[in-house]
């Protein structure tokens, strides 16, 4: 029984503190990307500055 507790308890320790450093890895990877001009004359979703911030927004 004392070893499950140490496997979960040694999980809990990994996940706690492997959560964090993985967000701060993926916050400080990513470079920005510039936006196109707008085709107004296109049906199609555009990618604009506000497109960029909602992908960015909705990242998990």
């Amino acid at each position: 029984m004392s070893e499950k507790a140490a496997s979960r308890r040694d999980f809990l320790k990994l996940a706690g503190t492997a959560a964090p450093a993985a967000a701060v890895a993926v916050a400080t990877a990513g470079t920005q990307a510039e936006a196109a001009e707008p085709d107004l004359s296109s049906d199609r979703m555009q990618d604009t500055v506000h497109t960029r911030a909602y992908f960015d927004a909705a990242r998990f």
